[in-house]
């Protein structure tokens, strides 16, 4: 799976297909969490929630993990641009399902429009793996798509994954052929849903996941 091909041309597509949704979906609780100091951002692209992060938490040390070459650096020059430290930004080019977290703790891992790229089996060894390296208070935020749950309203969303599949399956040899909630997986590893903000009919949610 890559993005590269899709780097040069994320932030514009976003902007069309949806314009701020997606924004708000990452942004939706970073408000409201405590002050991390060890953070980790997978599949982070293009830096938008990354940028948000580190205006958050200036003095916070952040790990982006993107298995995107171009992904990591549309997001290392977004921070040079707006003209913020990247010194304690590590930007990690590697594939996570082969990639170690390290041995010290996060206290807030954030996995925004990510974990739908795998499957079912993929997934829960990435929650299983992540959950074993998050502090005791951590915080997870969650922006995702999802299967709105009935009538007209599953409908459109039910085209519109089947639509985003086909697409990314082709251009990014994504994993994934389908959604999988990663709820139970979470909670296996030990968090508890804190809030969940749905928007876009159904379509869309943030999620606060706590220890």
């Amino acid at each position: 799976m890559s993005f590269d091909i899709l780097a040069p041309h994320y932030r514009w597509m976003e902007f069309v297909l949806a314009g701020e949704k997606l924004q708000r979906c990452r942004t939706a609780f970073l408000d409201e969490l405590p002050v991390a100091q060890n953070i980790l951002l997978l599949g982070e692209g293009h830096g938008r929630c990354l940028l948000e992060c580190r205006r958050r938490f200036p003095g916070a040390r952040i790990t982006c993990v993107d298995s995107s070459a171009a992904m990591l650096d549309q997001a290392r020059r977004r921070l040079i641009r707006h003209e913020l430290d990247t010194s304690l930004v590590e930007f990690v080019h590697a594939d996570v399902l082969h990639w170690d977290p390290a041995s010290q703790p996060y206290d807030l891992i954030v996995t925004h429009f990510f974990i739908d790229c795998f499957r079912s089996d993929q997934l829960e060894r990435i929650i299983a793996a992540l959950g074993a390296a998050t502090a005791p208070d951590a915080s997870w935020l969650i922006a995702d798509f999802q299967n709105a749950p009935n009538g007209l309203r599953r409908i459109r969303s039910q085209v519109m994954l089947w639509t985003m599949y086909a697409f990314f399956r082709v251009v990014t040899r994504l994993p994934a052929k389908n959604l999988t909630r990663p709820d139970l997986y979470l909670e296996r590893a030990g968090f508890a849903l804190h809030r969940r903000l749905e928007t876009e009919w159904g379509l869309l949610h943030s999620d606060w996941w706590k220890r």
